[in-house]
């Protein structure tokens, strides 16, 4: 798969090396080439594997540790090392870094740190960069009922049809939230759980936590309770997003609209963040608002994109040129209106591709789907025809 990282492992100490394997293994793009329980050995099998990134756990005998470092970094330098250690202190983090470590990491890992390490890495190592790692896209809406939850819905499972692909959709609406309801899915497991059990998880504990629908979509619903809202912290769906991040190549998120912090970590964690309104003047005016009101975030208005809903809903609507001019900013994307046939594959819990396969909506959600992807694209600026047929085969087109 284009964008896949070799990674080779050296630790000693077996716990913590197995953690680390699991980890790994669980995460789409990654392949283990070897892993390595004595530091003496791990040279020649670096030399023997070539992979783009080696991590070395120090803990064990960090003299020996920090002499594989010098080596490998000397006689492989396109390698990019990362060191682990339970040590903190300064010295010995600028001992690695002088040695030819690229990242430094603290034991016990952290998932969503380990997440960024390798991207930093696999992105300053000969140009390399893992395809798709990751890609969250956020789905917020200037105003209720501008159609949030179908369009991230349905954007998952249009995401879904490429089979080089892993989606997760995450209903961020804790309070009112219906991601489950427009995929006729009743989950085990919500973000409450895998919140509060966050640190006894790993990737593969994970995706059992997740639901998975007959389009490829995995469900994090919200909580069952209303109640239970407050529960959630930041810092807790900081890491569930960066475990979801090395499990999934992409990530959707349905937000509420009462842009509360949860929210805004959202938006803050994204790569693109998808503002829907229609073309009135409350929504046009929201969007005005939400675009002054997000510029104290950093780089969060950089990743907004200003999506229509429901063009043609009605001869009233204002223009497409009226309503960039007011809200200084140019539209992304337009989707059509088609309302029975939204409120269709709704009520009977099935997503368009399903149900309405040939409406015009569905194809505009797909395209969109594709500028939002990420995926690669070639010297013309064009994702491949691979990734571009992949709907369209669906479609039957």
């Amino acid at each position: 798969m284009s964008g896949t990282l070799r990674i080779s492992i050296c630790d000693p100490d077996e716990t913590t090396r197995e953690n680390l394997k699991r980890y790994l293994i669980g995460m789409d793009q990654i392949w283990l080439e070897a892993d390595c329980s004595r530091y003496e050995f791990f040279a020649e099998i670096v030399s023997q594997t070539t992979p783009e990134i080696a991590i070395i756990d120090i803990d064990s005998d960090d003299e020996k540790a920090m002499q594989l470092v010098e080596s490998i970094s000397k006689t492989h330098p396109s390698i990019g090392i990362i060191v682990v250690s339970s040590r903190t202190d300064g010295q010995m983090i600028l001992r690695a870094m002088r040695a030819g470590a690229r990242e430094f990491l603290n034991s016990p890992i952290q998932i969503d740190e380990l997440v960024g390490a390798l991207d930093r890495v696999a992105a300053n190592t000969d140009g390399k960069q893992r395809s798709n790692a990751g890609n969250i896209i956020a789905v917020a809406g200037a105003s209720g009922g501008v159609g949030n939850t179908s369009i991230a819905v349905n954007l998952a499972v249009a995401l879904a049809t490429n089979p080089d692909r892993s989606v997760v959709l995450i209903d961020l609406d804790l309070a009112l939230g219906d991601a489950d309801v427009f995929l006729d899915m009743i989950p085990d497991y919500t973000l409450l759980d895998v919140a509060q059990n966050i640190s006894r998880l790993d990737l593969a504990l994970l995706r059992k936590s997740l639901t998975k629908h007959e389009s490829g979509v995995y469900l994090l619903p919200r909580p069952v309770q209303i109640e239970d809202m407050s529960a959630i912290s930041n810092e807790d769906l900081k890491r569930v997003i960066g475990l979801l991040k090395a499990s999934f190549t992409h990530l959707i998120i349905d937000c509420s609209k009462s842009y509360s912090r949860l929210d805004i970590t959202a938006l803050e964690s994204a790569n693109s963040i998808v503002l829907l309104t229609q073309l009135d003047l409350p929504c046009l005016r929201n969007v005005v608002r939400l675009l002054s009101s997000l510029e104290t975030y950093d780089d969060v208005n950089d990743k907004i994109k200003i999506v229509v809903n429901r063009v043609g809903l009605d001869k009233m609507q204002i223009s497409s040129t009226k309503a960039e001019e007011t809200i200084d900013r140019d539209i992304f994307w337009r989707i059509p209106n088609n309302y029975p046939v939204i409120s269709e594959c709704r009520n009977n819990g099935v997503p368009l591709l399903e149900n309405a396969k040939n409406a015009a909506i569905t194809q505009s959600i797909c395209e969109l789907a594709e500028k939002l992807s990420g995926d690669f694209e070639d010297e013309e600026g064009k994702s491949s025809k691979k990734d571009r047929m992949s709907w369209l085969k669906f479609l039957g087109k």
